[in-house]
């Protein structure tokens, strides 16, 4: 009995984590700037959540190389409009926090 109450428990938790991150993403994305030139699902200044996402699905290095290119800036992947370094203030946990985000856009 005490094992259902046991895994029960656990999957209630992981619910909650996953939903929490997921509002953490989002929040992050917002505090961090990142909505002045990403949208969620059109393109504005740069591209949306959604075509990032969908480019890097099944490369399972995508997050390590949208965390570098998030935190140095870089240019070509989405056109000729070059993503600027962001800036220092945003820790290297809330780039990790948005990228996980973003990559799970659809």
């Amino acid at each position: 009995m005490k094992v259902r109450y046991i895994i029960a428990l656990s999957a209630a938790l992981s619910v909650s984590a996953t939903a929490y991150a997921a509002d953490d993403g989002e929040a992050v994305f917002k505090k961090s700037g990142c909505n002045v030139c990403h949208a969620v699902n059109k393109k504005s200044v740069g591209p949306s959540l959604v075509d990032i996402a969908a480019k890097y699905a099944g490369d399972s290095t995508a997050a390590a190389k949208l965390e570098q290119k998030v935190r140095s800036g870089g240019s070509g992947s989405f056109g000729k409009v070059p993503m600027p370094t962001t800036a220092a203030k945003v820790s290297d946990e809330s780039i990790k926090t948005v990228v996980a985000w973003a990559l799970t856009q659809k």
